[in-house]
């Protein structure tokens, strides 16, 4: 299929969200069950913390990403809510409390993911390996994604957290390259190419995944160069949502995208030979996961 398709023209963006954007406000039963079960496990979810849309439908469904590794990040993304500054603390005991809370609430599927820790030597890798093993014996048979930081390029960083065998590796690109600047001066996109590069060389079968968010000024060739780019380096599931601005301090969104060119860019991504593409207004990295891996993925890793 050509990658031609038309992009509908740039929708301003008003000061008030458009009427796609809203959603209902969380507090089913599900919802506060596992809210009352992070806080007694003094557990952090990236749903909370970023202020997702979708915190209420996901965790209804009885699915959340947890957050390891501390609420305060040693970068400061022009995007993103979750708190910057110095961490005072890495949680040894933090990946057996995930693992028990997995199995408490019987999960088959579930994201880890974590704030950035420039700080550490290691970037927070083998944390993330402990909390796989974690769920590996509290919950055998569970579906455990990680989304990574990009642990500065580190090669043996990224090898700690693959050799702990996940079943899908994911790391967000964010936005085109040269955005990076501006939106995120803590990262560098060749680093986030090499990591899927290096990831694929080290485990052909191992799934992988990225997330895009779109409205911080980019322009469509742009955009598709990157989902270009994610494709040359074998990643096989691609998100797309809409950035929505956590405050004033944040960066502005340059405008909203239609639903329709949602469904657009799902059409160039599955032309581009993503195996799977998540897009609309409200998709976030986590979206909708265990749907994604069920299609794809048949089972858990060993």
């Amino acid at each position: 299929m050509a990658i031609s398709l038309p992009i509908l023209d740039h929708v301003a963006a008003p000061e008030r969200k458009p009427g796609w954007l809203k959603v209902k406000a969380p507090g089913g039963p599900t919802y506060m069950r596992l809210k009352a079960l992070m806080r007694a496990q003094n557990l952090h979810t990236v749903c909370e913390e970023a202020h997702c849309p979708n915190i209420g439908e996901c965790w209804e469904d009885g699915t959340a990403t947890f957050m390891i590794l501390g609420d305060v990040c040693t970068r400061n993304c022009g995007y993103c809510a979750i708190a910057h500054g110095k961490p005072a603390w890495e949680d040894r005991e933090e990946p057996e409390r995930v693992g028990r809370s997995v199995a408490t609430l019987a999960l088959d599927h579930v994201v880890i993911t974590s704030v950035d820790r420039d700080d550490l030597a290691d970037g927070g890798a083998a944390h993330f390996a402990a909390t796989i093993r974690a769920i590996r014996r509290e919950r055998p048979g569970c579906q455990v994604e990680v989304l990574i930081p990009d642990f500065q390029g580190s090669a043996g960083a990224l090898q700690t957290v693959i050799d702990a065998r996940p079943d899908i590796l994911n790391h967000n690109t964010e936005t085109v390259p040269r955005l990076y600047k501006v939106a995120r001066p803590g990262g560098r996109y060749r680093r986030t190419i090499e990591l899927f590069r290096r990831a694929r060389a080290t485990d052909a079968g191992l799934l992988t995944k990225s997330g895009i968010i779109v409205g911080l000024g980019e322009e469509r060739d742009e955009l598709v160069a990157t989902m270009r780019d994610l494709r040359e380096v074998d990643v096989r599931i691609l998100t797309l949502g809409q950035y929505l601005r956590p405050s004033p301090q944040h960066l502005p969104v340059a405008r909203y995208y239609h639903p329709d060119e949602f469904g657009e860019l799902a059409e160039i991504g599955r032309g581009l030979g993503f195996a799977h593409v998540e897009a609309g207004p409200l998709v976030r990295s986590s979206y909708h996961a265990k749907r994604q891996v069920q299609a794809l993925a048949g089972g858990p890793r060993a």
